[in-house]
């Protein structure tokens, strides 16, 4: 007999239909699985074998195939083992085949029976609600985050045993809701703060800075000086998330397997520190089925990569093009994937190998070779793609035993918020957001100059040696500093601050 169980796969970060078929006719006892399906699906035969002989019904001694369409993609994960189960009971006549038409059903099972929580339910749900049939059948972690997509009923179970009684009698569960407006209100809150960082308050206001106009930082600073502490607050000061980036966030997460089931979505600005032993596809993303990696991950956040130089230079060059487009493709020779990749790049590294070079009471024991082999490290074209480059002296006692009290993160994040707004209203018919969104002829458009600006600039190009693309970053650093002063033009101290940030690109990394 044939059985049809409708579920869901995951093709980069969307989600697609699939039709799970079941045959069970005469012949040996043997399972095959058709359909172009990964190890974990075809490990299902023995899961699903278990769990239904564990949870009380029947295994049938006969030949079943079990075909996964459409069969041209590749597919992967245990998501699929409640809908074979389901499809084995159907066609054997241990459950009604008419009541599965209306649902889709994902879960992985384990050999007692029990729905283990899936990847992917967000996606799933989204796609489903474009779709005439709006059930969808999931393992109860999953609840919150499927629950969110109002348009959809969701269904959340426990075990295989409670699923297959589900069918005989829908009418003893109700559908799950979740709040989502409420949700999000409940989640959109930060652990950290500035007011907790003493002193450093040139890089608080680089920082400022560079959010209040989407800029990428660098902070070189010996080791202790502060460095990942500042970087951590910096989600704090960013514009809150809408809604809709809140569920795009999530949306990849819950790909990825790093949303906490009890959560249901990400509300607050992701902050994302891969280690530096980092391989270039966990970073950039990839596989044989290609997934999100970490810098997609920190789309609409920050991307945080402490100990610069210690990284790949495979790993650097890889954050070329999404920080120039905000988006990366994965190529394979099956197909193409494109995932999101918006987000501030910020940067940490010591002014040498041994981290003391330039601090007053301490003695570099490094030698003038190995200080430029170690900066020689990060290309030209990624300095270029940073825009602020900012030195973190170490903390001064006087500094971290005060008691002067900081500016939180709040105070910070209205200016940024104004700035922003600022930004919003005058690019709005650009179609980008932030300065540093802005091409060489948007610059060319907003980022006119005084002649005695000019002559600084010119002066300045001219000494440090500043290729082209480090003209247009500082001035789109120049004219975030003149919006968040509120000026409708750039000014000479405007410029200057600018210039400063890009110091370090020549007087020290050549």
């Amino acid at each position: 007999m044939l059985a049809k169980v409708s579920s869901f796969g995951i093709l980069g970060i969307e989600a697609y239909p699939i039709e799970i078929e079941v045959d069970v006719s005469r012949g040996l006892p043997a399972v095959t699985v058709v359909g172009l399906a990964d190890t974990a699906i075809r490990e299902s035969k023995e899961r699903v074998k278990s769990a239904i002989k564990n949870s009380g019904f029947q295994w049938p001694s006969e030949r079943i195939t079990i075909s996964l369409a459409p069969s041209n993609i590749k597919k992967e994960g245990a998501s699929f083992d409640l809908a074979i189960a389901l499809g084995i009971l159907s066609a054997t006549g241990q459950l009604n085949t008419q009541s599965l038409k209306d649902y889709y059903v994902l879960g992985e099972l384990s050999l007692d029976g029990s729905l283990r929580p899936i990847q992917g339910t967000l996606p799933i749900s989204m796609a489903l609600a474009k779709t005439k049939a709006n059930n969808l059948i999931i393992p109860w972690q999953n609840a919150q985050e499927a629950g969110i997509v109002s348009k959809i009923s969701v269904w959340p179970l426990k075990t295989l045993r409670e699923s297959v009684e589900f069918f005989n009698n829908p009418d003893t569960l109700k559908p799950f809701k979740s709040d989502l407006e409420n949700l999000f209100k409940e989640r959109a809150h930060y652990q950290a703060d500035f007011s907790e960082v003493k002193g450093q308050y040139l890089a608080k206001r680089a920082l400022e800075v560079a959010v209040s106009g989407g800029h990428n930082i660098l902070m070189i600073g010996p080791p202790g000086s502060g460095k990942t502490m500042l970087a951590k607050r910096i989600p704090t000061i960013m514009p809150g998330l809408t809604l809709q980036e809140a569920l795009e966030i999530t949306k990849i997460h819950s790909i990825s397997g790093t949303l906490a089931f009890k959560d249901g979505i990400i509300a607050t600005r992701p902050f994302r520190n891969p280690h530096h032993t980092i391989s270039d596809v966990a970073l950039a993303g990839g596989g044989s089925i290609p997934v999100p990696g970490e810098i997609s991950l920190a789309h609409y956040g920050v991307l945080f990569l402490d100990e610069l130089p210690e990284f790949r230079r495979g790993c650097l060059e890889a954050l070329r093009q999404p920080l120039e487009d905000g988006s990366i493709r994965i190529s394979r020779i099956i197909r193409s994937l494109s995932f999101p990749a918006s987000f501030i790049l910020v940067c940490a590294m010591n002014p040498c190998p041994c981290g003391t070079l330039g601090q007053l009471k301490s003695t570099c024991r490094c030698s003038t070779t190995q200080v430029h082999k170690y900066r020689a490290k990060i290309s030209g074209p990624l300095l270029d793609r940073i825009d602020i480059h900012i030195e973190v002296p170490a903390a001064r006692y006087q500094e971290i035993s005060g008691n002067l009290p900081a500016e939180s993160s709040a105070q910070i994040k209205e200016r940024v918020n104004k700035t922003r707004a600022i930004q919003s209203e005058k690019l709005k018919d650009e179609g980008i957001f932030y300065n540093s969104q802005m091409s060489h002829k948007q610059v060319r458009k907003f980022c006119v100059l005084g002649k005695e600006e000019n002559e600084l600039l010119k002066m300045a190009m001219s000494e440090l040696n500043f290729s082209a693309r480090a003209y247009d970053k500082i001035l789109k650093v120049a004219r975030t500093i003149a919006d968040l002063a509120g000026s409708e033009q750039i000014r000479t101290e405007h410029l200057s601050e600018a210039i400063q940030y890009r110091s370090l690109d020549r007087e020290f990394f050549v």
